[in-house]
């Protein structure tokens, strides 16, 4: 059901502003109930029987003290020009929607079409060094022939770097944010954030006047990796944000690249780790990135991409999930991983070890970019 009406838009932000309610259990309303709307039109005795939901949860929703708060903060979107999507709309970034921990809800600003059939994560450390700026250009000037949306953080260092370029280059550039939309962060990186929006945006999980703490940082990495098919991470040391964004791309199965560096510099030891680890590819050109991912020059076709004719192809003997599975690739042809997950409503890890195992059996075949399709 898609919030099409102001009255499902104002009960999902007061779901979202209601105390000790997270994503998860959020989703687990709507299910149940039928929408937002009808959470609040529930009563006791109906929510408590949801699994999940506790007597507090049921308290916290039924007390309804949030939905005046969310009725300002949608007029509050309006009047600023702020976007809202919501996780149960088409226009919800389609490599977010089949994630465990996505956004309910993301504000956003800007020219961009969240399912941009190529998407870059770049980051990396504040501290960019002579070396990791001249990695960082080249990057995106090599970028431009295969015309991504370039995601990063708009924090100093690589992140703010990479989207200069990409304006200089005029690409696709999206910043995600750990505050409110209101609250550039850093306030020296306002001018960009709002030279981004012509072609690309910025984009955050976090209401309007929200403050850029401590703990949003890593719920901001995870938003990088989740809309990013591939994340190159530039320099690095041993820990810091880069890595969390790094741990994040692999829980959500998504490649990763790391730039390798001088054995002496502490700015490196990230990257040179990563590679060390097989938790990176090591990076060494935009051309054999691509060619890694299967990406020819040019913006891909937005048709699916077909394995073969699979017309006669049954699936007897499989069980309920591989034969869901077997049966979208046979229907729509190969497809991404997360696209897979969420039409099949599999979590994503369970739908990993499936794909194996009909690899094992000679059904399915891996191909670039995160893609499977029928043999």
């Amino acid at each position: 059901m898609y919030p099409s009406s102001d009255a499902e838009k104002i009960c999902i932000l007061a779901l979202m502003h209601t105390p000790g309610i997270g994503a998860v259990t959020i989703r687990q309303l709507i299910s149940y109930c039928g929408g937002a709307t009808q959470v609040f039109e529930a009563d006791y005795k109906r929510l408590i029987k949801i699994p999940g939901i506790g007597d507090k949860i049921v308290k916290a929703v039924l007390g309804k003290n949030t939905l005046e708060l969310a009725e300002r903060e949608l007029a509050q979107c309006r009047k600023t020009g702020t976007q809202l999507l919501f996780f149960n709309e088409p226009d919800y970034p389609a490599r977010l929607r089949p994630l465990y921990d996505a956004p309910i809800a993301l504000y956003a600003k800007g020219n961009t079409d969240f399912n941009w059939p190529r998407t870059v994560g770049i980051v990396g450390t504040r501290k960019i060094s002579e070396y990791g700026k001249a990695v960082t250009e080249n990057i995106i000037r090599d970028l431009v022939p295969y015309q991504p949306l370039v995601v990063s953080g708009l924090a100093y260092g690589v992140d703010i770097t990479a989207h200069r370029h990409c304006l200089r280059n005029n690409l696709a550039t999206l910043g995600v944010m750990a505050s409110g939309l209101d609250v550039i962060y850093p306030a020296v990186h306002q001018r960009t954030a709002f030279e981004m929006q012509d072609n690309g945006g910025i984009v955050t999980e976090n209401a309007l006047g929200t403050k850029p703490d401590f703990m949003r940082f890593p719920a901001r990495n995870r938003i990088i990796a989740g809309l990013s098919d591939v994340t190159i991470v530039v320099e690095s040391g041993r820990t810091g944000g880069s890595l969390i964004t790094v741990e994040f791309a692999q829980n959500y199965h998504r490649d990763v690249f790391a730039v390798p560096g001088a054995i002496n510099e502490p700015h490196s030891e990230g990257c040179n780790f990563l590679i060390r680890d097989n938790k990176a590819a090591i990076f060494t050109s935009v051309a054999d990135m691509a060619a890694a991912l299967g990406w020819g020059e040019g913006m891909p076709e937005v048709a699916p991409v077909t394995s073969g004719d699979h017309s006669a192809m049954t699936f007897e003997g499989f069980t309920q999930d591989e034969g869901q599975v077997l049966s979208l690739l046979k229907q729509q042809g190969a497809m991404q991983i997360d696209e897979l997950a969420w039409q099949s409503g599999i979590h994503l890890n369970r739908l990993a070890t499936l794909l194996l195992n009909l690899e094992f059996q000679g059904m399915v075949r891996s191909m670039p970019g995160k893609k499977y399709g029928l043999i």
